[in-house]
């Protein structure tokens, strides 16, 4: 059976990237559940997600990581904010 794709959105209207929906969904849940209570720097955000997927996630955590997170921010689900360093956060309903 073929895997079941996603094409992945971004902020700034670039094209997304065609991936694996099961690696896109265990890195969003990653992503989401890491920012749920909390802010975080992208480094803080990216090491998180290698200490959580590390031992079970193939492929490069940081390309993935960096391709939801875009997506999450074009479905506006996670923002930016303006401090210094610039922090990830889930969007307020």
């Amino acid at each position: 059976m073929a895997e079941e794709k996603i094409l992945t959105k971004h902020p700034l209207g670039k094209s997304g990237k065609n991936i694996s929906k099961q690696k896109y969904e265990t890195l969003k849940k990653a992503i989401l559940s890491a920012l749920k209570n909390t802010q975080l720097t992208h480094t803080q955000l990216f090491n998180e997600l290698n200490n959580r997927l590390r031992s079970r996630f193939s492929g490069n955590i940081s390309w993935y990581g960096e391709t939801v997170k875009l997506d999450l921010e074009a479905r506006k689900m996670i923002e930016r904010t303006s401090s210094k360093p610039q922090k990830y956060r889930l969007k307020r309903a």
